[in-house]
């Protein structure tokens, strides 16, 4: 995990003093509403539906134990509302839904940015949490606002067995260039970078503003594949290949040009036509061109000002520190010894078996593994954590994984250095913590935004939809033999929820009033299984919050009746299916599943 230096703590220090004084002066009148706006919203400070909103920085999704106990201590002084603003906010939830699902507070959201928000923090208090913050290195800085937003990777990267190039070091480089950068503080709309330097693209790098994939060419020279254009919203478009190899030096002059041409072309006059993928569409070629006319302008005429010399990287690899974890050096016989006690536990305790099927995936160094804490079960929201669970689940990585984890983008927690041999002990904990679900990659760790429920942007609430399909798969059983489903949920067009990717996406749309959600089926996230990023393809009409979980049960059971084995007693994945067959018999399956009298009831 990168080591912060003594200029980054000072400077987040220095930061959270900078917000403590401009929120007084906006408290006391000397700063308008306007004008203080954009202040709290480039620290991280939205002001939602029915209260504040903080989402804080996690870069590229590491995190340590101790700023996961800030997190937690958040989450239980500071993330709760005035008894009447809860009283109110939760009368408004009834009367749109009828009798709503009880409004929480008290918790963390961990995000598909791989940052964490908090949804109930007075803005009063704001500027005591932004300080409380820097005590462990964390801020708000620029994880809202248009500017360039926290860069964001695989949760594998530096521990993944197929990794290239570790991409951290990297993505540091991008974080320490683009904060506070004054060209760009200011953009039509936000920019989201996603970096990986993996064979299996677990980043998404096809659907951000621009996308890198680390990677070495025929002479083993490391560069970067570098796409542009991708994102999500209203007008759902993949990114585009702009340079197939750059060497790695040039990276910072590079997205210096992208942002700089984007800058000047990029709308000013519509919000929904800002964002970069509008403008790669529109001007295609010439987009292109214009970047290389760019950056030659700042090779040749300014001197290339951020070429990054050796020394340099070099510099900011040394930050990342591999921990100490005490490994014994006998590592033939220590590793034959673990993997035969994990067989006997195994074969002992099936739930155990089947959490290392699903829930341990391999590391780079094979004493170790890579564990993910499921932030998805019932009785929760996708990705929430109480404070309580932020607590317990710091001492689970202080205890098993050297103090360091990781925010995945599927809104999880990964614990990156986990002894073989202490995969049980950790299991046993986790089940305890609630947060052992076998179901990693399954229906039910779904990605979700808050939606309705807490969001302004949203027409329709996601966390119900969740909690109706999670408690309707509750069969380990079931979930296993419906295999691998990425299925995502977006409580509007913004696509926070990421519905765009999913093998199943639903998009939640206002109808005169009423909630109602879009079914869309085979997008693609870009990992291995489901190809190249794209986007999913719209059932039909919409359908009503009732009908819902009886539409997903029908494309599921459409499913079953048409895939085929592929071998070795394996079925066919619901994409690999769905894509044989075409789109025509889930759409007349979920079409069939329509209540003749529905209207948008509760789910």
């Amino acid at each position: 995990m990168y080591q912060y230096t003594e200029f980054d703590k000072a400077f987040v220090r220095a930061r959270a003093a900078e917000f403590r004084d401009q929120l007084g002066r906006w408290q006391t009148g000397q700063l308008t509403e306007d004008q203080f706006r954009p202040l709290r919203l480039q620290n991280g400070w939205y002001v939602q539906r029915y209260a504040p909103m903080l989402r804080v920085a996690v870069p590229y999704g590491e995190i340590n134990a101790a700023q996961i106990k800030v997190l937690a201590q958040i989450a239980r002084e500071f993330d709760t509302p005035d008894a009447s603003l809860l009283a109110e906010a939760q009368a408004t939830q009834d009367k749109i839904a009828g009798l709503a699902p009880k409004l929480t507070t008290n918790y963390g959201h961990f995000t598909t940015r791989q940052n964490v928000q908090f949804n109930w923090i007075p803005l009063d208090k704001s500027a005591d949490v932004m300080e409380l913050l820097a005590t462990v290195n964390m801020h708000g800085i620029q994880t809202s606002g248009n500017c360039i937003r926290n860069t964001t990777t695989d949760e594998l990267a530096g521990v993944a067995v197929d990794e290239v190039v570790d991409p951290r070091p990297y993505a540091e480089l991008i974080r320490q260039w683009s904060t506070l950068h004054p060209e760009f503080a200011h953009l039509p709309r936000k920019f989201k970078i996603a970096i990986t330097g993996a064979t299996e693209d677990r980043a998404a790098i096809g659907w951000h503003d621009v996308g890198l994939q680390v990677i070495q060419n025929a002479a083993g020279e490391v560069g970067f594949k570098v796409l542009v254009g991708g994102g999500m919203g209203r007008t759902p478009v993949n990114g585009v290949v702009i340079r197939e190899f750059l060497p790695w030096q040039d990276i910072m002059n590079y997205l210096e040009a992208v942002v700089r041409v984007y800058n000047r072309w990029g709308r000013r006059d519509n919000k929904y036509k800002a964002r970069i993928k509008i403008l790669v569409k529109a001007e295609g070629q010439r987009y292109f061109d214009e970047v290389e006319t760019e950056f030659r302008e700042i090779i040749e005429r300014d001197g290339a000002p951020h070429t990054l010399p050796q020394a340099e990287l070099d510099r900011v690899k040394a930050g990342f520190v591999d921990p100490a974890l005490n490994l014994p050096e006998n590592t033939d016989e220590w590793l034959a010894q673990a993997e035969a006690a994990l067989s006997i536990e195994a074969a002992k305790t099936p739930a155990f078996a089947r959490w290392l099927a699903r829930n341990v995936r391999p590391h780079r160094n094979p004493q170790l593994r890579a564990v993910s804490l499921s932030f998805k079960r019932p009785g929760y929201a996708p990705g929430d954590a109480t404070a309580e669970q932020l607590d317990a689940a710091a001492a689970l990585v202080e205890k098993y994984s050297a103090g360091e984890a990781r925010v995945s983008h599927t809104q999880n927690l990964l614990l990156p250095w986990v002894r073989l041999d202490q995969l049980h002990a950790l299991w046993l904990e986790a089940k305890a913590l609630g947060v052992a679900q076998p179901n990693i990659g399954l229906l039910t760790d779904m990605i979700a935004c808050p939606g309705g429920d807490y969001c302004a942007l949203a027409n329709a609430r996601s966390i119900p939809t969740a909690s109706a399909i999670t408690e309707r798969y509750q069969d380990l059983d079931e979930l296993e033999d419906l295999g691998h489903i990425d299925f995502h949920i977006s409580g509007c067009i913004n696509s926070c929820g990421h519905h765009h990717s999913g093998h199943i996406g639903i998009l939640g749309v206002d109808k005169d009033g009423k909630e109602w959600y879009q079914v869309t089926l085979g997008g693609s996230d870009g990992k291995d299984l489901s190809g190249a990023a794209t986007p999913g393809k719209v059932v039909g009409p919409s359908f009503s919050s009732f009908e819902v979980p009886d539409v997903i049960e029908a494309i599921l059971e459409t499913y079953k009746q048409l895939r085929v084995s592929t071998g070795k007693g394996q079925q066919e994945a619901f994409i690999e299916t769905l894509r044989r067959v075409g789109q025509d018999p889930f759409k007349a399956a979920a079409n069939a599943a329509r209540h003749p009298a529905a209207d948008a009831e509760t789910v």
